[in-house]
């Protein structure tokens, strides 16, 4: 028999009809639902007089548009608002196996939510109308997102017309060092392949760097695969994944439970399986990560300096790196450590679950937000996570400091709400896209760990966290 990675053994366990050699239907086993993407979706399946094919597939909650402060004034913007009524009215209508509305205790961002109370399970293929879904890879699930077209298409038929990706291998083997987090994982990973080295593959992370992960910093690996280019990002099950999904609200119970770990520990790539290509990098070098410019590949070590286009001999690259220095009103050459910031961000479906909040708060114990920063939030990824946090105590370990603890949502990631940035000011933010505009119209994001970004909150500029 030959041998299958993981990504093999997904695409092959959901085929329905094989279209050509490298275009199947495969079946959907969960479909996450969030307020922006799915509008449309459900007006098409009323006009066409449908109703969803699998109701209980659908997990949803509301999270982009809801705002993080003022939960008992509702939501000031009436688009926000709209879109938010019109999931409450949608679900109402057609039914979901669990649906978390606005202000309700499990209510947060999707990608938190998911992996939380059990919905996303290994072996599944789960798909949702936002581009970071591949953080349920890390569950060794084929995780994709996809457009609001193919949200209704999944809606009625639970089927989606896809094109087998090609097979990447990236291993990260050794140890990190003291202060390394997931997140300068694969920051710098995507500073070493680029942004396009991903494209046309599924990246399964493997490594003994990996293997030493949480699941929380799984999940944030396989957040940014995307931003790698890649169609999905996955990670194998190990012990570790079967100890996270234990007794969560949908996970399996007894035989079924029994039953299911069993397949579960046949998601890994087989021995000797033959990927189309395979990196190795290796964990101990890395340093902590910071983006200088409007893409995550534009990364370097806090230890370093923003690069100078003149060293670049490409002339459009070089051109790149201007366009990129220009919008963040940075100086080639200039120190990591000497870019000061105005705000700080907390959250995002790449880090606001509560190891994430754990590694901000050991930074900032018995210490004050700098002067100079005009505000410092911390947005817990889910109502769960808030709770817990607030049970350990970590909100008045946030609050002394001198950060906003907000509640769960998307918030500034995307300033689809409330929280963004006004035009020229500067940003440490935990999310996961730095492009021109994407946190407020004319804001500069800086991407960073959570321990980075409330390092810089308490010294005003970006220091190394390892010597802080």
């Amino acid at each position: 028999m030959a041998t299958k990675t993981l990504y093999d053994k997904l695409w092959d366990s959901h085929v329905v009809l094989e279209n050509s050699k490298d275009t199947a239907l495969i079946y959907i086993d969960r479909h996450l639902v969030h307020e922006v993407t799915s509008p449309q979706a459900y007006e098409g399946l009323r006009v066409a007089g449908r109703k969803p094919w699998r109701p209980t597939s659908i997990v949803a909650t509301a999270d982009h548009n809801t705002p993080t402060t003022d939960w008992e004034n509702g939501i000031k913007d009436s688009v926000s608002r709209l879109q938010v009524e019109t999931l409450d009215s949608n679900i109402a209508a057609f039914g979901a196996r669990a649906y978390y509305p606005f202000k309700d205790e499990k209510q947060g961002i999707v990608h938190v939510i998911g992996p939380e109370n059990g919905a996303t399970l290994p072996g599944m293929t789960v798909v949702c109308g936002d581009s970071h879904t591949s953080t349920h890879g890390a569950f060794a699930c084929l995780a994709v997102g996809i457009g609001t077209s193919e949200v209704e298409h999944v809606l009625a038929t639970q089927c989606l017309l896809q094109k087998k990706s090609k097979t990447f291998l990236i291993k990260i083997n050794g140890r990190l060092k003291h202060g390394i987090s997931s997140k300068d994982v694969i920051l710098s990973v995507i500073g070493q392949i680029g942004t396009a080295a991903g494209t046309g593959y599924a990246i399964e992370f493997g490594g003994s760097v990996i293997q030493d992960m949480s699941m929380e910093g799984r999940m944030t690996v396989c957040n940014m695969a995307i931003e790698a280019g890649a169609r999905a990002g996955m990670i194998a099950v190990d012990d570790k994944t079967i100890d996270y999904l234990k007794d969560r609200p949908m996970s399996p119970v007894g035989g079924k439970w029994e039953a299911a770990e069993q397949y579960w520990r046949t998601l890994k790539s087989d021995e000797n399986a033959v990927f189309d290509k395979v990196i190795q990098i290796e964990g101990g070098l890395i340093a902590p990560q910071v983006t200088w410019g409007t893409s995550p590949q534009m990364v370097t070590p806090v230890d370093g300096r923003v690069p100078n286009p003149q060293d670049e001999k490409n002339t459009i690259s070089r051109k790149a790196l201007e366009n990129a220095l220009d919008y963040m009103g940075l100086m080639p050459d200039t120190l990591i450590t000497d870019i000061f910031l105005d705000k700080i961000f907390i959250g995002s479906c790449t880090n606001s679950r509560i190891e994430d909040l754990r590694e901000a708060a050991k930074v900032i114990k018995g210490r004050r937000v700098a002067d100079s920063i005009k505000t410092a939030m911390v947005v817990p990824g889910s109502g769960l996570v808030k709770r817990q946090a607030e049970k350990e105590g970590l909100d008045l370990l946030f609050k002394n400091a001198g950060f906003d603890w907000r509640e769960p949502g998307c918030s500034m990631c995307l300033a689809m709400n409330d929280d963004k940035l006004e035009a020229g000011e500067r940003c440490a933010s935990t999310s996961n896209r730095n492009f021109e505009g994407r946190q407020g119209t004319g804001g500069r994001t800086h991407l960073v760990s959570p321990s980075m970004a409330a390092a810089a909150a308490i010294a005003g500029h970006f220091i190394d966290v390892r010597e802080d």
